[in-house]
Order: structure tokens, then C-alpha cells, then sequence
């Protein structure tokens, strides 16, 4: 696309960006975390918040190209220091149910060839520095979305120059996003809709189990008894009706932490903050994960699960069809925002507590008294393909199929 109908694209992914994935309202602040590389989709989409009435919009800017630094140089013993102003700078906006972007445009090989155990420190430092913010949890609205940085294109399509890569992946991004359509707004309108369908078909279900099959998959999933599915967007505790993850094709609830068994292959790449763990596969006993192997990163995912205590056990269960959009473009994003919304995943660590009815009042003890998973992580990885089954598995024991070859195997 030409330089004009590029920035026409990149005005209408602002606007959507502001509109109906924050759905921001006259008053607001707006906080944003991005890359120096997105500096242009964060002008354009401070200028749509400020035009929608944002009172602030504040913009925290990264250089990826730092954070290798400190890893190959910074004393071993400093990985761990975050500032405390990093946390209350957070916890000033979440307190006033202001709203937040993320923007997702890393480099899928950022921490190649660090070791991982200052990974895994840091990682926990920060998931440990952040923790206490999981008490505001949906009370702001909040959506993460993505740009097309050099080296993020560069690694979905290392055999094009910089400039055309970032081009590609610019168009799968607005075609993803439904930016390309003559009206977005109506599309993301007529797509949730159908997510909603979705989950409210699932909801009045109310299995008691998933069962997964594949190959390489045999997985038994029980579901709390107050499970909920999510999907297709959803009402904060603010009162704003947003959508969080610009794309997204799913729907999704939460495991017992306590009843997952079998074991699950992975058929993604899993891109573990610039760390990629390939062909990979988990085991599950009695919720926890038993053992891991991996063709690349396994020692970076043992750690990964040994984060904190309930690292090991799931806390998402998501279903996606396998003619998801993201999924037909026919190759990796080495991006979970989208990697997620091409396949059915799974999620180690952190349940969401708007996935058990009442779980956002609950205690932490009546949280997880009732099968939510706590953590210090989330981490989705994704498992469908079209050889994926699953059944539901009713309180009685009957099975009705759920999907089939990867795709919905009931009409709403």
C-alpha cells in the first residue's frame, strides 16, 4: 500500500483501538505502554483519546535493545532490582479506573542466548514487584494491540527486505483487526455478537469437563462447578464495555486447578519474552503439570512452571476454530495476541477471576476453595489444529462433541 493509504489505515486502527477496544470515555486518562518502534500508532492513537475527551494520555516508552543490554551486562546479582515508581505509577491509574494499552510488537528473538536463569529471575522479580496490582483486576478497561516492528516482520518473513516485511505484516495486522472492511466498528459489532453466542451456548451447558484429543493430546479438563465462559468482549468493573484483545476469535473460562490429567502437545511456538520454546508438550497429574519436554527451551519452560508454586497448574482454557482468520493466513506470528487467536490454547499459572460466577468478591482462599488457579504468571500456549476433538462431558457422564477437526462442532 502507498504511503497515504497506509496512514489512512494506521487513522482508522487508532480510532478502532480508542473506540471499541478501550471504548474510552470523556473523562478518562489513558496510560500506554510501547516500544520506541510504535511511536507513530501511539501519536495517532493519543490524538483519537484526546479527541474522544481523555483528560491525560500518558505514554511509557521501551527500547527493547536495552533490555538485551542489561542482560548481557548488568551485574547477575541487579537482574531482580524493579523500581518501586513502576508499580505506583500503575497503581495511581488503576486506582482511578483510568485505561490502559499495551502495545505487543516485540522481538520473538529478543533473549536469545541468555541464560536462563536470569530470565526466570527477572521474570519473577517483576510478576512478584506487580502482584499486589491483581486486586484491581478488571476494574479499568484495558486492551492490548500490536504494530509492526522491524524485527518482529523480520521474523515472520526473513526472506523479504525490512521495509516490505514490515509492509506484510502490516496487512495481516489491519486484516486481522478488520480494519480493511468499509466500516470496522460494525464488523467488530457483528463478530462479537457471534462470540457472545458462542459462550452463552457454553455457559448453559455447564460441563463439568472438556475432553482433548489430537495427536500427541489426551487431556481431561474438569471445570469448576461456577465456571463461566468469556468471549466476544466484555463490561468492566468500571462499568465500560470493551473488547481487551484486539484480534480475538475466542471464548474462555478457567480449569480446576486441582483436576486437569493427561497429557497435551503444543502446536505453536511459545515466545517466553524473546526466548522461543519449539515442539513442545506438557503432562498433567491431578492439576499439576509432572513433566515437560520440549525440542527447544525446555529448561526455560521447567523454570517457567516452577515460577512459584501454582506455576505448574492451569488457569485458562480457550477455544478457538481452526478457521479462525489468524489461523488461515497459514503461518506463525511468533506473537501470543495472535498465536492464540489462530489455535484452541491453554494457560499456565493465573486464572481469571471473572471466570468463576462471584470470583472477583471472592477471598483468595474462597478462590481457589472453588478450583481458581493463583500465580504470579499467565502464560498462553497453544494447542488446536484441525485433527483437534473435544468433547463435553456432562455431569452424568454423556459426552456431546464441542468440536470437531478443530472447528464447532454445534450451530448458534
Amino acid at each position: 500500500m502507498n504511503n497515504e493509504t497506509f496512514d489512512q489505515m494506521l487513522q482508522k486502527y487508532a480510532d478502532v483501538t480508542v473506540h471499541v477496544g478501550l471504548n474510552l470515555r470523556k473523562g478518562q486518562r489513558l496510560m500506554i505502554q510501547a516500544l520506541l518502534d510504535d511511536a507513530p500508532f501511539v501519536r495517532k492513537v493519543t490524538e483519537a483519546a484526546y479527541k474522544a475527551g481523555a483528560r491525560f494520555v500518558d505514554v511509557l516508552f521501551n527500547d527493547e535493545k536495552l533490555t538485551r543490554i542489561r542482560f548481557e551486562h548488568a551485574d547477575p546479582e541487579s537482574i531482580t532490582e524493579v523500581p518501586d515508581w513502576t508499580f505506583t505509577r500503575s497503581e495511581e491509574y488503576f486506582k482511578r479506573a483510568d485505561a490502559l494499552l499495551g502495545i505487543s510488537s516485540s522481538d520473538p528473538d529478543l533473549l536469545n542466548g541468555i541464560n536462563s536463569d536470569l530470565i526466570a529471575k527477572n521474570r519473577k522479580a517483576r510478576a512478584e514487584k506487580f502482584d499486589p496490582l491483581r486486586k484491581y483486576d478488571d476494574d479499568y478497561n484495558w486492551c492490548v494491540v500490536a504494530t509492526a516492528s522491524p524485527s518482529w516482520a523480520k521474523k515472520i518473513f526473513p526472506d523479504l527486505p525490512i521495509e516490505q516485511a514490515q509492509s506484510k505484516l502490516w496487512e495481516a495486522i489491519f486484516s486481522a483487526c478488520r480494519i480493511d472492511v468499509a466500516d470496522p466498528v460494525q464488523a467488530w459489532k457483528e463478530h462479537t455478537d457471534k462470540l457472545i453466542k458462542y459462550r452463552d451456548y457454553l455457559n448453559a451447558k455447564r460441563y463439568a469437563s472438556l475432553h482433548y484429543t489430537a495427536p500427541g493430546t489426551d487431556l481431561t479438563i474438569g471445570l469448576p462447578d461456577k465456571h463461566f465462559w468469556e468471549g466476544g468482549g466484555g463490561t468492566f468493573r468500571n462499568g465500560i464495555f470493551g473488547i481487551p484483545n484486539l484480534p480475538t476469535e475466542e471464548v474462555f473460562s478457567t480449569p480446576h486447578k486441582n483436576k486437569v490429567d493427561g497429557v497435551v502437545k503444543a502446536t505453536f511456538p511459545l515466545n517466553l519474552m524473546g526466548v522461543l520454546i519449539e515442539d513442545f508438550s506438557i503432562t498433567f497429574e491431578n492439576g499439576r503439570a509432572v513433566k515437560v519436554t520440549a525440542k527447544k527451551g525446555e529448561e526455560d519452560l521447567r523454570k517457567l512452571i516452577e515460577t512459584d508454586e501454582n506455576a505448574c497448574r492451569l488457569g485458562e482454557c480457550a477455544l478457538v476454530p481452526n478457521s479462525s482468520p489468524i489461523g488461515q493466513r497459514g503461518h506463525l506470528f511468533y506473537n501470543t495476541l495472535f498465536d492464540e487467536n489462530a489455535s484452541c490454547h491453554l494457560a499456565l499459572g493465573s486464572a481469571y477471576r471473572n471466570s468463576i460466577e462471584g470470583g472477583p468478591d471472592m477471598t483468595e482462599e474462597e478462590f481457589a476453595a472453588h478450583g481458581g488457579n493463583k500465580s504470579l504468571i499467565h502464560v498462553d500456549f497453544m494447542i488446536g489444529s484441525g485433527e483437534m476433538n473435544i468433547d463435553g462431558i456432562c455431569v452424568d457422564g454423556t459426552r456431546e462433541p464441542v468440536m470437531r477437526a478443530g472447528e464447532w462442532a454445534f450451530d448458534v
